[in-house]
């Protein structure tokens, strides 16, 4: 049968390895979108000794700056925390609230974040050849009325892997810095960093700042 042949040609396996990255991208939308990121549990107290380990990383802080109760939930929020008010959580080392996942983006789902933008924009880049190679360009209104839906997909797939693309610049060089969303935007306002000697006390160089993060 014409399938055979196409399974002995190899024509069925890029098909097959597209499907299963497609289906990859949506177990890791739901992973990211549904786990813990990092919630400071009430009975999560930060201790004497944590706070005198963190001063010893980060000499640059001021020991003057104390952790501070949060309004809204109560808790002693670790330093790099932030409550965000639509999920009613502090979450520790906070990055941002993500409107696609209904989530926030904090230390536990952060390397996964950065993997599912990853795996999305594989899906779009290989998307948008598929639907460019399906195209072929005539001046004419009957190949317009034949190719609309194919160019439309083609123009959408191009937006969302620009906005994908962006999307994970911008986070890979935040954390090549060893920042967060919230600390980049927020600086002015964040006492820990305001009240420090140098611009950014958490940087320790590139490769020991992705090395932390993924591994």
């Amino acid at each position: 049968s014409d399938l055979q042949k196409q399974e002995e040609r190899g024509e069925l396996l890029q098909p097959l390895i597209f499907v299963l990255l497609v289906l990859c991208s949506i177990l890791l939308y739901f992973k990211v979108s549904l786990m813990d990121p990092g919630f400071v549990k009430p009975e999560e107290e930060v201790k004497e000794g944590e706070d005198k380990g963190q001063s010893v990383v980060i000499p640059q802080i001021p020991g003057d700056i104390k952790l501070r109760r949060c309004g809204y939930c109560l808790v002693k929020q670790p330093m790099r925390a932030k409550h965000c008010q639509l999920c009613q959580h502090c979450v520790r080392r906070y990055d941002h609230h993500c409107p696609w996942l209904e989530n926030c983006v904090g230390e536990r789902n952060h390397p996964l974040f950065i993997v599912y933008l990853s795996m999305q924009l594989v899906v779009l880049l290989w998307g948008g050849h598929v639907a460019w190679s399906g195209l072929y360009f005539e001046q004419s209104r009957e190949w317009l009325q034949h190719n609309i839906f194919l160019l439309v997909s083609f123009l959408l797939i191009l937006i969302f892997t620009i906005v994908v693309l962006l999307l994970l610049v911008s986070h890979l060089y935040l954390i090549s810095c060893n920042t967060t969303t919230w600390e980049f935007m927020s600086h002015h306002r964040i006492s820990y960093l305001r009240h420090s000697e140098l611009e950014n006390p958490f940087d320790q160089g590139i490769i020991l700042n992705l090395w932390r993060f993924f591994c």
